[in-house]
């Protein structure tokens, strides 16, 4: 069986994948998930093209949000899932394609440095609104900062043309617009 790489959006952390990570480990399937958050999409580009190519076979990416764009930049997968994601095409980066909902709008504070964060109150029903209180509560403690600027680099190609991949449209999704 393949591997999976989880590829993580932003404000987020490897951990957001510690239960689905843990299921599919239990099945006999190898996970990794890499720690993104390098400054920019090229070097968390290059971070994921890193485990694809320590890898014995191709393996299924899946990338959430954010995590869109950073798999779509990458060679070599067997398989891409986007996950409510960004899909990128030439001269497209995230934050240009928009679908950010009005909701993700308003949780987002900007800090004195220029980076941005995410309003813990108001995460929790953008992003979690569905979960039980207290996974939520312990996935929004693991929202990070985001450095300024991120989302706003465009993919050097674009792997979903050239690859076998499948799109996840979550009609419910409060982050980012089921439309996009």
């Amino acid at each position: 069986m393949a591997a999976v790489v989880l590829v993580h959006g932003l404000y987020h952390r490897p951990e957001h994948f510690a239960v689905v990570a843990e299921r599919l480990r239990s099945s006999g399937t190898d996970v990794v998930v890499p720690e993104l958050h390098r400054g920019s999409l090229r070097a968390d580009t290059t971070a994921v093209q890193a485990v694809i190519d320590s890898l014995h076979e191709p393996p299924i990416l899946l990338g959430h949000s954010y995590g869109g764009s950073v798999i779509t930049g990458v060679r070599g997968a067997g398989h891409l899932i986007y996950l409510a994601a960004f899909v990128p095409d030439a001269d497209e980066s995230a934050a240009g394609l928009g679908g950010a909902s009005p909701q993700l709008q308003d949780a987002i504070n900007l800090e004195p440095d220029g980076a941005t964060s995410l309003d813990p109150d108001r995460a929790v029903d953008t992003l979690y609104g569905d979960c039980p209180e207290p996974l939520a509560a312990w996935a929004v403690g693991l929202l990070r900062a985001q450095a300024p600027g991120c989302g706003r680099g465009v993919p050097a190609h674009q792997s979903w043309k050239h690859t076998d991949s499948t799109y996840v449209v979550c009609a419910q999704d409060r982050a980012i617009d089921p439309g996009l």
